[in-house]
């Protein structure tokens, strides 16, 4: 097995952008989720807005996210937010380790995803591992993963939501998926993990299974 794609998220519940390098850190991939979208009292995110996937982030040059080649920060973008999500809708920057929904790094299997014959963009992945077995994932919660130079602990299997039932493309919505990744999978797929030991993780690099 080795690793096939890398993502990064820089605002979260927008699309992302693929990387072919990153050095993992306590916090997962450097910049991933440090801008979220609020309206006047919560946490905006695609589970209510799907809106929000038809944006795509990226870092810039200077470490600071861009959404669609703008500045975060802009006035330009501001208004396209307002008008796809709300009125009161504005982003903010926040680097704490509560803006993870679970763990910092989710890390999914190309087995697991092609049994269901679905898009891997839709299950947001930062690091997609290939040549797996449909089933290989589930066995991996409480093992450890030796990807490139980091070193990861699997803690459980990610209990997937309505998210996953949006295009990542057009976000039209089929209800159908959800229920397929309930019923053919327990409604759980792909990994949550945390990173043991930081270390460089490029495409291409082997994936190890060690014992917990």
């Amino acid at each position: 097995m080795v690793v096939g794609e890398i993502w990064r998220y820089p605002v979260k519940s927008m699309g992302g952008e693929q990387l072919d390098v990153a050095m993992l850190t306590a916090d997962g991939v450097p910049g991933d989720r440090v801008v979220h979208v609020r309206d006047a009292g919560d946490v905006l995110t695609a589970r209510s807005h799907p809106a929000l996937l038809g944006f795509r982030a990226s870092l810039g040059p200077d470490g600071e996210p861009l959404v669609d080649g703008q500045p975060w920060g802009s006035e330009v973008l501001a208004e396209r937010l307002r008008g796809a999500v709300g009125p009161d809708v504005r982003l903010v920057r926040f680097d704490g380790p509560e803006r993870f929904d679970v763990l910092p790094l989710l890390v999914a299997t190309d087995g697991a995803i092609a049994a269901l014959g679905l898009d891997r963009r839709r299950f947001r992945p930062n690091i997609l591992v290939s040549g797996a077995t449909a089933d290989a994932e589930r066995s991996w919660p409480g093992k450890r993963l030796r990807i490139g130079g980091a070193l990861i602990g699997v803690a459980s299997l990610r209990q997937r939501c309505v998210m996953t039932t949006y295009d990542p493309d057009t976000q039209v919505q089929d209800v159908s998926i959800l229920r397929r990744i309930v019923r053919e999978r327990g409604g759980r797929l792909a990994l949550d993990c945390r990173v043991i030991e930081p270390g460089r993780v490029a495409v291409g690099d082997p994936v190890e299974v060690l014992e917990g």
